[in-house]
């Protein structure tokens, strides 16, 4: 797994703390990020009354006891905010987890192939693989038409 991929999540949820929806926006899901924002903006509407944001758009610092009052009346988008943080990360995660079982497979398939011989695709059919670049050659000619690289006769196992 590489370092980015370990990362990957965490980033994500950094990313998310700092905006609603930026994390869903670095895992490239786009709509998902819109969700997350529109959401963000429905429980604003609904649950926080407009006079809550009069403190923080006031300019002038708000004092400690108005405080937890202000951030009592801001939960709901605060508790919108927090679940998007937690699916940016898990979603991190699976991506990650997604990932390294692609390049297993990926790694496993590479073991399996002999990169000596080219594999013929369907029995029944003229098409044979080449084992460098994996492109369709015809099996009457004996190189890859796309790499150059000489095919050998399949042998079977």
């Amino acid at each position: 797994m590489s370092a980015l991929t370990k990362h990957r999540p965490w980033l994500a949820a950094i990313l998310g703390l700092i905006l609603t929806g930026l994390g869903h926006l670095y895992l490239r899901r786009w709509r998902r990020a819109a969700l997350w924002v529109l959401l963000t903006f429905a429980v604003s509407a609904v649950f926080v009354p407009p006079e809550a944001f009069d403190p923080l758009t006031g300019g002038a610092t708000i004092p400690p006891s108005e405080f937890a009052a202000v951030l009592r009346e801001l939960a709901p988008i605060l508790a919108v905010s927090f679940a998007s943080v937690l699916d940016a990360f898990f979603l991190g995660l699976r991506q990650a987890a997604e990932a390294q079982a692609q390049a297993d497979r990926s790694a496993a398939e590479d073991a399996d192939t002999d990169a000596s011989t080219a594999t013929v695709a369907d029995p029944e059919a003229d098409a044979v693989t080449c084992p460098e670049c994996g492109r369709e050659v015809d099996a009457d000619i004996d190189f890859c038409h796309w790499c150059t690289t000489r095919l050998d006769e399949p042998t079977d196992r």
